[in-house]
């Protein structure tokens, strides 16, 4: 079945709406959403209801305010839908405190070794999912041992047992832009694990592309505040 993630940017307790990954430019989601009037995510869970829910708690990523601003509300979130968190991980620390309030740890390739990597799967199998974060064309990446080239990261990481692989295009998240169809095929054919797309879904469409290209699923905000993805796939799935 094909999964549809519901994406909440969490920045001092209220859920913002991604442009273009540019994140000081994030303005609070009840400023644009057709969907919902206001940015307190417990509230927006409850309108939307959706089954599973990705959150970049950006205080964390920005390093602005404490940095436990967002915990206790990301862990209520975690109570009440599947929670994939991404909080920035460069550690194994930050991974255990990830871990301490959602389900699954995200770990992107902008801020984890392979090291961090490897050690984190090996100790929370099936709790860990890894994003290949992607800005301008390029990899984004501190660590030497990633390899540029997303293929090769991919045969890395099918020797692991992580949850799932997330593709991230950050000039594309909240753009509605689409993607390259080619690439994502290859990409779904050469790993092992679900792979997931995050960035560019336009709508309904682009929901049925994805699946028949082997995405296993796609994480949306944009087209869902936007009205061109219905609420109800979230909860219902794909009708085909």
């Amino acid at each position: 079945m094909f999964r549809l993630v519901f994406v909440m940017d969490i920045f001092n307790r209220n859920v913002v709406l991604a442009k273009g990954g540019i994140r000081e430019n994030y303005r609070p989601v009840s400023d644009s959403s057709a969907v919902c009037r206001t940015s307190d995510p417990l509230e927006i869970l409850e309108i939307l209801r959706p089954k599973e829910v990705y959150i970049a708690d950006l205080n964390v990523l920005q390093g602005k305010g404490p940095l436990d601003m967002n915990a206790e509300i990301i862990r209520e979130v975690s109570f009440k839908a599947d929670t994939m968190l991404d909080s920035g991980v460069s550690s194994s620390k930050d991974v255990d405190r990830a871990l301490s309030i959602a389900g699954t740890a995200v770990i992107g390739t902008e801020t984890g070794t392979l090291e961090v990597i490897k050690d984190s799967i090996s100790r929370n199998p099936g709790r860990i999912s890894v994003s290949i974060d992607i800005k301008h064309g390029k990899l984004l990446k501190q660590d030497p041992k990633i390899p540029e080239d997303p293929f090769e990261i991919v045969k890395i990481l099918n020797r692991l047992p992580l949850k799932d692989l997330i593709f991230l295009d950050l000039d594309r998240v909240g753009t509605a832009s689409g993607f390259d169809p080619e690439f994502l095929r290859k990409l779904a054919e050469s790993s092992a694990h679900d792979v997931l797309l995050a960035g560019g879904v336009r709508g309904m469409k682009d929901l049925f592309a994805l699946d028949s290209l082997g995405i296993k699923g796609a994480l949306v905000a944009t087209a869902i505040h936007s009205g061109e993805v219905s609420p109800e796939v979230m909860t219902l799935g794909l009708k085909k």
